[in-house]
């Protein structure tokens, strides 16, 4: 089996040359065929004036006395190439037979004359054009003929012309169809060998926009974003390989240790209830933990397709916001709407509003909880394209040389250890801005508070995307 190694690129290049072949042919034939017909009508037109002028000046004769049947040739001398003008009475009898085997023109010719006062022919040599006219009471035919040498001669050096053109104009769109096609396929190839270079041990790396080539980009934008959600599920998976064993174990070991001392001697039923209240407290711990997990492996690499709807987000932070002062009526937040913009459509994104409502409340909780309830101001605004939520708190912020850890599952801060938590608020936020689309950027100095700032693009961005 002969395998097919003609490229996109070669059948682009031969489709751009027969359509620009294809083109050049049909214009040159419209201009060759245009061109013989206008000096075909000019030739005509000026055997016409040759044959009135002729009928004029034998009308300006006293007396025209021709026989039946007698033909003058070349009254007024050649003014065009090969000029020959005919002149004679029209037989009484209409046969026009002997005429026509002297001048060589058909009988249907004068018979036309007569009928229709003009006639034209010609014999691919010579045009004819003859009128009737009646002086003296006789009727007459005038006939002016010559070679149209321009047909001839002209039109020829028109056929070399063209034919020269055509070949070259072959050869440029030949050319330009190998430019052309090589300037289209030139970024789809940069593309393919950026995308080669992407493996699992570099899905950090993203495809460049094309300038100017917004279909193309369209394909950039949902390629990257497919690496964004492949490299959240690795990223995912392998914190999950590396923490779950130590999660996980910590309070199973617990909760054995004490069963195993509980069973070891008697003991009485106080002890026994004690022993049980930190089982009990133990399996609640894991049970929270592996809540967690499923968590942050639906929203990481399950593979799953989350409901989405339009959502108002200011309305979603509202909720959020009501919920959290339900949870703990110490929770100070305040919603800064200074940045709304006029037009309500730019504060809808697509999106599923329970996971976006966890993702906000737990960045607000998290505000909340490690500024000891201080306030934490919470900000709206957008942008033509993207809508952005800023959460700001004074609390204790996060060491600098850990920042580098916090999308870790279950990674907590070494200023944490007073505060309760599992370290997956900040993991499970991102994942979820992820699958949205968006971006999460955290910045915090130790003891001075830190600011998370959560990017989506809105629906209005893509409408207005869609209607160009």
């Amino acid at each position: 089996m002969i395998k097919n190694v003609i490229t996109n690129q070669t059948k682009t290049m031969v489709l751009l040359m027969v359509v620009f072949t294809t083109v050049i042919l049909i214009f040159g034939a419209l201009v060759y065929f245009s061109i013989v017909n206008f000096s075909h009508q000019r030739f005509y037109e000026l055997l016409k004036i040759r044959t009135t002028t002729i009928v004029q000046i034998e009308k300006s004769k006293e007396i025209l006395d021709l026989p039946e049947n007698y033909i003058l040739n070349g009254l007024n001398g050649e003014e065009l190439p090969m000029e020959r003008d005919y002149v004679f009475a029209v037989p009484a009898n209409q046969n026009f037979k002997e005429i026509s085997q002297k001048i060589k023109l058909p009988v249907s010719f004068f018979k036309n004359v007569l009928k229709k006062g003009e006639e034209n022919f010609n014999d691919e040599e010579y045009y004819y054009i003859g009128q009737a006219f009646k002086t003296g009471g006789k009727e007459y035919i005038a006939i002016a003929s010559a070679k149209n040498r321009y047909v001839v001669d002209y039109l020829g050096f028109l056929e070399r012309t063209l034919v020269t053109c055509i070949i070259l104009s072959v050869f440029f769109s030949a050319v330009f169809s190998f430019y052309l096609s090589k300037s289209l396929f030139k970024p789809i190839l940069k593309i393919t060998g950026k995308v080669k270079e992407i493996s699992s041990e570099n899905l950090h790396l993203r495809l460049e926009p094309q300038p100017g080539n917004r279909e193309l980009n369209e394909l950039v934008d949902t390629f990257n974003t497919m690496l964004t959600r492949i490299e959240t599920s690795f990223e995912t998976q392998n914190h999950l390989i590396g923490n779950v064993s130590h999660e996980l174990r910590t309070p199973l070991t617990s909760i054995m240790g004490e069963a195993d001392v509980a069973l070891s001697i008697s003991r009485s039923a106080d002890e026994y209830r004690d022993t049980l209240e930190i089982i009990l407290d133990e399996a609640e711990k894991l049970d929270k933990k592996i809540k967690a997990l499923l968590m942050i492996a639906q929203t990481g690499f399950d593979g799953k397709i989350q409901k989405m709807d339009k959502i108002r987000v200011d309305q979603l932070l509202w909720d959020v916001i009501e919920t959290s002062r339900k949870i703990d009526s110490r929770n100070n937040i305040y919603l800064d709407i200074s940045m709304l913009p006029d037009n309500p459509k730019k504060l809808k994104v697509q999106g599923n509003e329970q996971l976006m409502h966890l993702a906000v409340a737990n960045i607000i909780n998290n505000g909340c909880k490690y500024s000891n309830f201080q306030q934490v101001k919470v900000s709206l605004g957008a942008t033509d394209t993207d809508l952005y939520i800023i959460i700001k708190d004074k609390g204790i912020g996060i060491p600098e040389s850990e920042m580098n850890k916090i999308y870790d599952p279950f990674f907590r801060a070494s200023n944490t250890r007073n505060y309760e938590g599992y370290g997956i608020g900040l993991p499970l936020a991102r994942n979820i801005v992820r699958m949205h689309n968006g971006e999460l950027i955290v910045s915090s100095s130790e003891n001075e508070g830190t600011t998370v700032q959560m990017r989506f693009p809105t629906i209005y961005a893509q409408e207005n995307r869609i209607k160009s």
